[in-house]
């Protein structure tokens, strides 16, 4: 496995940890989230996104860690999918970061809007 690492640019190298790290933090969202252990009711308020200005020259992992902090009240899971298909199009089949980050905040503002409605639904 250190062989195929080692294996791949720099660049890749660095998509590759940073998607690493949004695994490890999807792990403990589902850790956190036991059965059995009493969890505490959402707020009533929806959480408001903790926006960071973007950088401009900014890389596609990087967006990806700057909008995770932003929304970091977003369910993970729901994201991994669009947000796996937007880094393997630019890592795999070479899309411009700045056209892959401009759909990743996007997808991130789409869903910070999904959570609103479904906060505003059950309050």
């Amino acid at each position: 496995m250190v062989k195929r690492f080692r294996g791949l640019s720099g660049a890749d190298r660095e998509t590759l940890l940073a998607f690493a790290d949004f695994l490890i933090q999807r792990a403990k969202t589902q850790n956190a989230q036991t059965p059995g252990v009493q969890q505490t009711p959402p707020p009533v308020e929806p959480r408001e996104p903790k926006p960071e200005p973007r950088p401009e020259k900014e890389s596609v992992v990087g967006a990806i860690k700057r909008l995770s902090k932003t929304y970091d009240m977003l369910d993970r899971d729901a994201l991994l999918n669009e947000t796996s298909a937007l880094m393997s199009a630019h890592v795999l089949q070479g899309r411009r970061a700045p056209e892959v980050i401009d759909e990743l905040e996007s997808v991130f503002a789409r869903h910070y809007s999904d959570y609103r409605n479904r906060h505003a639904s059950e309050g």
